[in-house]
């Protein structure tokens, strides 16, 4: 069994980035299995002098579930053209660790408007050794919708067979890396 964490860079309780993430939990082929991570807002502002022993216990719990999976999966909305803080700042509770390095990620969209987002969180996450995955890109238009328009485009029969081609194509390529 392939286990993978998936990330929403979004707090929006009504966030299309955790829309998908979750659609995508749901909706995985058999050989693999997504838990989505929904910690974001709990992690305290990173601080390199509670690293180690100081290591918050909400930190720990994140670098403990990216050290157990086989890779992750992470949606991100952008502002102001940029990466949210608090995806950021999940990352930088990562950056001195094992955990990232070498981990297999890859990014889903839910706006085709996301672009200096994905090129920098890309660059983030290559930074800090992810394996990045960028053969197949999913990306599911969802931005401006409302969550009952979010959740009838997400139960169509395509986009779910997108999602699960899209994991199982992630899958793939984590095999060849482990």
């Amino acid at each position: 069994m392939i286990e993978i964490i998936a990330i929403s860079g979004s707090l929006r309780a009504a966030s299309t980035n955790s829309a998908l993430v979750a659609a995508l939990a749901a909706n995985v082929p058999a050989n693999c299995r997504v838990e989505v991570y929904d910690g974001l807002g709990r992690l305290p502002i990173f601080n390199p002098d509670n690293e180690g022993e100081r290591t918050p216990p909400e930190a720990a719990e994140l670098v403990d579930a990216m050290t157990r999976a086989d890779g992750v999966i992470v949606s991100c909305p952008e502002y102001a053209h940029g990466v949210p803080g608090g995806m950021k700042n999940a990352l930088d509770w990562l950056v001195s660790r094992d955990a990232a390095v070498g981990k297999p990620a890859m990014l889903v969209h839910a706006s085709p408007r996301s672009l200096y987002a994905r090129a920098a969180l890309a660059e983030i996450m290559r930074t800090m050794s992810f394996a990045m995955y960028e053969e197949t890109a999913l990306e599911i238009a969802l931005l401006g919708k409302k969550p009952a328009e979010v959740e009838a485009i997400l139960s169509e029969d395509a986009n779910r067979r997108a999602m699960r081609e899209a994991v199982q194509a992630f899958a793939g390529f984590i095999g060849g890396q482990i």
